[in-house]
């Protein structure tokens, strides 16, 4: 089953701006983003600053609405994708 769909982005949500790390540099944030931290290119209409530019990581062109992740409602997108954040981090291993 694919997660793909033609859904917009809920206007005012970013939650795919705020839940997830990105690993990767972005403008503004050369060594990535934690988990729960708003990435520095969120707008404060909780638009993205580098959609469709070159300097936006591939993380983050990935990430497509869909009904799956966005939910209802911005907190239920919020919360999706922190678990999805949750369950998908790298393990740590104690020395």
């Amino acid at each position: 089953m694919s997660c793909q769909s033609d859904l917009s982005c809920r206007a005012g949500c970013g939650a795919c701006c705020i839940a997830p790390s990105i690993a990767s540099p972005l403008p503004g944030m050369p060594q990535g983003k934690p988990a729960g931290q708003p990435c520095v290119q969120l707008l404060p209409d909780m638009r993205c600053a580098v959609f469709g530019q070159p300097g936006r990581p591939a993380f983050c062109g990935g990430l497509r609405p869909s009904a799956e992740m966005c939910g209802d409602s911005r907190e239920a997108a919020l919360h999706w994708l922190t678990r999805l954040e949750i369950l998908t981090a790298p393990a740590i291993v104690a020395a």
